[in-house]
């Protein structure tokens, strides 16, 4: 009886030893869509005043989570049943990567009427803030559950051969890291701003420690924003390009002089303004016809 314990003790560890490793891989192959996930959400959260961003924050996370409870079973039918299906989805969200981070270099470089926040239209009444205050969670919901898809099936590609026990416990890890890892963090930005005012009200003094540190806080939350933009772009043509290299043979031997990563790079941007302009003019068809 002891050693059957002990036995299954020993299983139990060795299991968890092996999620343990498998989740460090998948979460380094997620970890750039983890980080746009971070930047976009981060982005949508601010902008309101300030008693409003936390709960925004967490209705956005309530939806996230529902997005994945939605996702998973259906991501394990699939690699159950339908293993080879894994890669076709893994490529279309690669498009789409790609075309994402293509979209956010053209709005860069081509100037655009900015979004306006919801809380700074002194002319909205409270229940028109509060209904573009949905629409943004809402858009914000959406975006995580193409976010949350990509995840997954990345997660998923990166366990594919495993058993199907291995593969539910390191994918459900890696979605509960992207719900509370990124939505906690994003809470912490919006609310720097906050805790730097606050430092600075400490006292009356002018130039003191606090007010510096105040100052920095809240000098440095947009810039931070916009940095993790930019690097949240990066990272999409990076992870595109690195699913198309390595799952299509034809690419994997395309510029074989030069390093993976700029490889990976360029075939991201390549493709992204691709179906970038795929997208943009057969919108403009569309919309003439």
């Amino acid at each position: 009886m002891a050693s059957g314990i002990f036995a299954l003790l020993d299983d139990i560890a060795t299991l968890m030893d092996d999620v343990a490793v498998m989740s460090k891989v998948a979460a380094k192959k997620t970890a750039a869509i983890l980080g746009d996930d971070l930047a976009v959400n981060a982005e949508k959260a601010s902008g309101f005043v300030s008693d409003r961003e936390i709960p925004v924050l967490w209705a956005i996370t309530k939806g996230s989570l529902l997005n994945k409870a939605i996702i998973l079973p259906f991501a394990f039918l699939l690699s159950a049943f339908v293993p080879a299906v894994i890669n076709y989805i893994l490529l279309l969200g690669g498009l789409y990567l790609a075309y994402e981070g293509a979209e956010k270099i053209y709005e860069y470089i081509v100037p655009h009427k900015p979004h306006k926040d919801v809380s700074l239209d002194e002319n909205l009444t409270k229940e028109q803030i509060l209904a573009k205050e949905k629409e943004k969670v809402k858009s914000a919901i959406v975006t995580d559950f193409i976010l949350s898809i990509e995840i997954i099936i990345i997660t998923l590609g990166t366990v594919i051969g495993e058993p199907l026990l291995e593969q539910i416990l390191v994918v459900s890890a890696i979605s509960m890291l992207a719900t509370v890892g990124v939505y906690g963090i994003v809470a912490l930005i919006v609310r720097m701003d906050e805790f730097g005012y606050k430092l600075i009200a400490i006292n009356d003094r002018n130039d003191s420690f606090s007010d510096k540190v105040g100052l920095i806080l809240v000098n440095a939350l947009p810039k931070i924003i916009k940095g993790m933009g930019i690097v949240g772009t990066i990272a999409l043509l990076l992870v595109s390009g690195g699913i198309f290299v390595h799952n299509l043979d034809f690419m994997h031997h395309i510029l074989p002089s030069i390093p993976s990563i700029i490889t990976e790079f360029l075939v991201g941007l390549v493709v992204g303004f691709v179906v970038w302009a795929i997208i943009h003019f057969g919108k403009k068809l569309f919309i003439k016809k």
